[in-house]
């Protein structure tokens, strides 16, 4: 479980991180977020096969997961091959949560390159008007 603030992600830079993933285990990405209209995106490559990537949505920590809206359901991605690359936009606050999943895999653990970016809607205020 890797908890990130909008704070944290504005900060990352362009410098992608890793995840290890061990085989027949899954890591979380909670990304806490109190103001609507941002997009979350997220850029992913995984080493040596592929894993699964699903986002998830609870309006609060406390809320059980079982009871979490899925954005994004679990999907099997080719991202050994192919770099995967998605955005959600926050429509609520509460906390988004990629999932990178590695529980098929009962030998191959994995490595996930990743990178964040969240981006707030371009407000026109129209002071460019003559």
């Amino acid at each position: 479980k890797l908890p990130l603030t909008v704070e944290e992600i504005m900060n990352f830079g362009e410098s992608n991180r890793e995840l290890f993933i061990k085989s027949s285990t899954y890591s979380i990405i909670p990304i806490t977020v109190t103001e609507m209209g941002l997009t979350i995106s997220w850029i992913f490559s995984s080493d040596p096969k592929s894993i699964s990537f699903s986002v998830v949505y609870q309006e609060s920590e406390d809320t059980p997961l079982d009871q979490c809206k899925v954005l994004i359901p679990m999907t099997r991605c080719n991202s050994h091959k192919e770099t995967i690359r998605g955005q959600v936009k926050v429509r609520n606050a509460g906390v988004y949560t990629l999932i990178f999943d590695n529980t098929f895999s009962r030998f191959i653990s994995k490595r996930v390159f990743y990178h964040l970016a969240i981006e707030r809607p371009v407000i026109y205020d129209g002071s460019d008007f003559p």
